[in-house]
């Protein structure tokens, strides 16, 4: 498929919230994008923009079964965003979240071994786990709760994907980069598997009131998903990063109450706020961390990372396509 002097990158899961723009982005610098989605999460809408141009290429399915239509064509950077994601997905479906993120990370591990091609594996915030220590550092111990509750198969399923790699690059010398995304936002996202934004902005919109889980006095750390791609698209070549762990995204906090207030006051909303217990949003024994704030000293010392997006901004832009998707299923 690569044209000469063109160069091709593999992404899988690029039917995503973040896989989309990210396969907007390498095909605006240029680049010939093959994506392998299974569309279980993805969405074909999300690749409007790019569906028409003969620069890229869509398999539908799951990676492990499409690799094979691959294996004379020529890679020169894959990004493995393919995965299960979102709180209530993950309880609600807990052992395709672990089959998914264990077996389709291993398969691509081993399609990139064999070529040696630099790879970015995507991996979370939830990996840290409990740890009551902020901010998180790369190298910090990680700890989980019991295995009787589903809310952590996520974060374990994922470490495993980390362990793998980590192996693939010490022992076959992979150029791999695993990047922990924290709390990435933006346009396309959607909050029916648990994302926090684009349901409190779906709510305020129709003036529903916003729901905030617990207390709302949890915090995280919100990033712009266009400041996550600019930065994704080089971070395979980065030799600073290979076969090593680096923390993506934003590192300002906010309380989840106080998200829900600023979409609130941002969009003009008449929406009250309700606090919802975690058991009755969840299920009895659903355990929460309480803060989520990444160390970034690696990554801006690779990379010199500074996002551009403030929350405010991002905020307006996912009203603005959610409005958009509305006016569109009408028509």
């Amino acid at each position: 498929m690569a044209g000469a002097g063109r160069a091709c990158a593999l992404v899988t899961g690029g039917a995503g919230f973040i896989g989309s723009h990210l396969v907007e982005r390498l095909v605006a610098r240029g680049d010939e994008v093959i994506i392998i989605d299974d569309l279980s999460t993805g969405r074909r809408e999300n690749l409007a923009n790019v569906r028409s141009i003969d620069s890229v290429r869509m398999l539908e399915g799951r990676v492990s079964r499409r690799l094979t239509d691959l294996k004379h064509v020529r890679i020169d950077r894959i990004f493995h965003l393919a995965a299960a994601v979102g709180v209530r997905l993950v309880i609600e479906r807990p052992i395709d979240t672990i089959e998914t993120n264990v077996l389709e990370t291993s398969a691509i591990l081993r399609f990139a071994a064999r070529r040696r091609t630099p790879i970015l594996i995507a991996s979370t915030s939830e990996v840290y786990g409990k740890s009551l220590r902020t901010p998180f550092r790369e190298d910090d111990d990680v700890v989980y709760g019991p295995t009787i509750y589903q809310r952590w198969s996520y974060a374990c399923s994922k470490a495993i994907d980390e362990y793998l790699a980590l192996a693939y690059a010490r022992e076959q010398g992979l150029p791999v980069v695993i990047a922990r995304f924290f709390n990435t936002v933006g346009p396309r996202q959607v909050g029916e598997y648990g994302m926090v934004l684009p349901r409190f902005v779906a709510a305020a919109l129709d003036n529903r009131p916003l729901e905030v889980h617990g207390d709302g006095a949890q915090t995280r750390c919100f990033c712009d998903v266009r400041d996550v791609v600019r930065l994704l698209t080089d971070l395979p070549e980065c030799r600073a990063l290979h076969g090593r762990v680096v923390n993506l995204g934003h590192d300002e906090p906010i309380s989840i109450h106080a998200l829900a207030r600023l979409v609130v006051e941002t969009l003009g909303s008449r929406s009250e706020l309700r606090s919802v217990p975690y058991g009755e949003a969840f299920g009895q024994g659903f355990d929460d961390l309480r803060d989520r704030r990444p160390d970034l000293t690696r990554l801006r010392t690779a990379t010199g990372f500074v996002p551009e997006y403030p929350l405010v901004q991002t905020i307006r832009d996912v009203a603005s396509h959610l409005i958009m998707q509305r006016e569109d299923s009408i028509l």
